[in-house]
């Protein structure tokens, strides 16, 4: 049998995939987490073959939660499977750890598929999305870039997030004009749609209950 930890923050998505793949004979879901760390603590306590995981998830997102999981549970494949097909998501999943990259919209019987594709040792990556990634090259924004820009998405004032980044205010306007410039946006909103778009910021947002910038 292949073990299967599903992490995914909707409850109705998160028991079809269980019903889903309870049908396949040769797969069994061992564990389910509703959120990126849980699903760290669960991989640990069961230790499942493969750990399918969502991106944007609340507390902890399903980058970080692979990253975790390779480092503790090394036996464990990851595969993410999200809404967001955006190419900075691949490439941060695959820095992650993460061999598989699928899009929910794809056909279903394709998910069991994949699965056995990954135990088998297999990478498994959505043709579409491997080309969009290869075409859109690297995240251009450092990481001190992408902290601010996560810190302005709710639009917050320069000290205020020169306060929660323990930054002088002069640091924080570089840091913004440098992530304007390198995301081509006209102001700080909208660089920071742009970095989401692409999928160099984190999963979830500040703002709005669905991640979105307000």
């Amino acid at each position: 049998m292949i073990r299967v930890l599903l992490a995914e923050d909707q409850g109705m998505v998160r028991g079809a995939l269980a019903s889903l793949l309870g049908l396949e004979p040769d797969i069994e879901v061992v564990g389910e987490a509703g959120d990126g760390e849980e699903a760290v603590a669960v991989a640990v306590r069961e230790r499942p073959d493969i750990a399918l995981l969502d991106i944007e998830m609340p507390v902890m997102d399903g980058i970080a939660a692979a990253a975790g999981i390779r480092a503790r549970v090394p036996g464990c494949q990851v595969m993410i499977l999200t809404t967001f097909g955006r190419p900075g998501y691949l490439r941060a999943a695959m820095e992650a750890g993460a061999v598989a990259f699928l899009v929910k919209d794809s056909p279903a019987r394709e998910l069991a598929a994949a699965v056995r594709r990954v135990r088998a040792g297999e990478r498994v990556i959505d043709p579409g999305l491997a080309a969009a990634a290869l075409s859109a090259g690297p995240n251009p924004l450092s990481p001190r870039e992408r902290d601010v820009l996560v810190a302005a998405a709710d639009g917050a004032s320069i000290g205020d997030i020169a306060g929660r980044l323990h930054l002088s205010e002069g640091t924080v306007r570089n840091y913004l004009s440098s992530a304007i410039q390198k995301t081509h946006a006209r102001n700080r909103i909208e660089a920071v749609r742009r970095a989401q778009a692409h999928g160099w910021l984190p999963g979830r947002l500040p703002g709005r209950p669905d991640g979105g910038v307000t």
